[in-house]
């Protein structure tokens, strides 16, 4: 949560200095190629292939296997992204019309794009030897050193803008050097811990050990199947380079806010299922797994489809309160908040596949999710291609949900086939209450909207305040109205978000 805040002074900081224009753009496109895998990794896909390893290793054969394994795995992650690096940096002039085809309509904006990713790609090596490390402190029990790693990304790039921005294209120099310096610094930042939990991982020369060997055939199809939402921004950030200048950045401010809610609900719901459904399956608890599926789903409900109808009901007072100043003008505040609107209709989706892909993964099957995220890529790419047409960088955000819901759908329908997952009443009927509690909140957040709109054009503090009572309002009817539909309990929340003693 706290790394969502500064993310989100982060992203007003860099549309109050670039706006949307074509520096932004060049940013998000240099950015987002080894962003792609820092969610990838730092949000859990490594982590379920790595962890279940080296903590069977931890238990069963003790502290210096261990480390032995995850040395080995760090020492072999560590060749295959170096040569990756080097190689990419190498081919980044031909990868980029590729990348940003649309980019060589702008004078010298494809040059600057090649440039930025050049500096910024190596922050892919750090940053998944970063999740190494994190893996690795987890299974011991210790969480808040990786937990604050993204911290310090965007604490870095806060120092970028201040310290070293100038002009456009110098504040956008200085952002992607700021990426390069953040992944040093969160990998010393882990170093440090690792040492610290007196489990320091060193470089040896590398090895491919059984364990590693099955770490990597584990760890591709586990990071493609929970990838989906990764690859659509990336499929839909290469085409939103061809509609028109800007239309980058405003798909990458709309998933900033979209990143909230996902971010915060769809991984913590998702990482604890995981170990959960698998300790209850080990133990042939097929009916406790079923109900761990349930609980998941229904308290991903209960905080994700409120956010996901707020957003779609005022968009336009969220981006405008957040971004609009300097740079950014009301153009791309409403280019911003339709994007936001259409993005957050798959909100509830993507937090879905979070919930229901650890039924799979906790039954060692990563092939479904594989081909059902596959299927859905798909569909995506379809989709864009048709609707960016029409509706141009709207229609890629709208096919992004539409995949999504095609993605969660497949996953809950082969669960149920297999006689792995059953929808329980309680669920059912709470649903039902949620959504109707949802659209109670809507309504009065888009009449509530109409009150606040002449305040927030007067000063940012003023914007800030009416747009933060208008939210809590927003909040007070929701759960005023789920109280009402007995959606929720006190206790019951208090016992789902209980966390549960790391195991020895």
């Amino acid at each position: 949560m706290l790394s969502r805040v500064f993310g989100f002074v982060r992203d007003i900081l860099i549309a109050n200095f670039l706006g949307a224009g074509a520096v932004a753009d060049a940013f998000v496109v240099a950015f987002r190629f080894p962003n792609l895998f820092r969610r990838l990794f730092a949000e859990g896909a490594f982590a379920a292939a790595f962890v279940p390893l080296f903590s069977r290793s931890l238990e069963g054969e003790g502290r210096a296997p261990a480390r032995e394994f995850a040395e080995h795995a760090f020492a072999a992650l560590a060749i295959v992204l170096l040569v990756f690096v080097i190689v990419v940096q190498v081919t980044m002039p031909w990868l980029m019309p590729y990348l940003a085809p649309g980019f060589d309509e702008v004078p010298g904006k494809m040059e600057m794009a090649t440039e930025f990713s050049r500096i910024a790609f190596p922050y892919l090596l750090f940053i998944s030897l970063v999740a190494l490390q994190s893996g690795v402190l987890n299974a011991l029990g210790k969480f808040s050193a990786a937990a604050a790693a993204p911290v310090l990304l965007n604490i870095t790039l806060i120092t970028a803008i201040l310290g070293f921005g100038g002009s456009d294209e110098e504040t956008g120099r200085a952002l992607v050097w700021g990426v390069f310096a953040a992944g040093i610094i969160q990998f010393a930042w882990l170093t440090w811990h690792c040492h610290r939990a007196g489990f320091p991982i060193k470089f040896r020369r590398p090895k491919l050990t059984p364990k590693v060997r099955t770490l990597g055939r584990r760890t591709l199809p586990v990071v493609f199947g929970a990838s989906l939402y990764q690859i659509n921004l990336l499929i839909g950030t290469i085409l939103a380079t061809t509609i028109s200048d800007g239309a980058v950045s405003y798909l990458y401010y709309a998933d900033r806010i979209t990143q909230l809610p996902l971010g915060v609900v769809g991984i913590a719901v998702g990482t604890a299922l995981l170990p959960m459904i698998s300790r209850q399956l080990e133990k042939g608890d097929i009916n406790d797994a079923n109900n761990a599926q349930n609980r998941g789903a229904e308290f991903a409900l209960l905080l994700t489809l409120p956010a996901a109808v707020a957003l779609i009901a005022i968009p336009g007072p969220i981006v405008a309160t957040l971004f609009e100043r300097g740079a950014f003008d009301a153009a791309a505040t409403q280019a911003t908040a339709t994007a936001l609107a259409a993005y957050a209709l798959g909100l509830p989706a993507y937090v879905g596949i979070r919930v229901f892909t650890p039924g799979f993964f906790a039954r060692e099957d990563t092939k479904t999710p594989v081909i059902i995220a596959a299927l859905s890529i798909i569909v995506n790419i379809a989709l864009n291609l048709i609707l960016m047409r029409e509706f141009a960088h709207v229609g890629i955000a709208i096919a992004s949900s539409v995949s999504a819901w095609l993605n969660v759908l497949g996953l809950v329908i082969i669960l149920m086939m297999r006689g792995h997952y059953t929808m329980d009443r309680r669920l059912l009927i709470r649903s039902l209450g949620i959504i109707a509690a949802s659209i109670i909140m809507g309504a009065g957040l888009w009449f509530g909207a109409a009150w606040a709109t002449p305040w927030l054009a007067k000063g940012a503090m003023i914007e800030v305040a009416a747009l933060t009572a208008l939210i809590i309002g927003g909040g007070i009817v929701y759960f005023a109205s789920a109280r009402i539909f007995c959606v929720f309990s006190l206790a019951e929340i208090k016992a789902t978000t209980r966390r549960s003693p790391p195991t020895a």
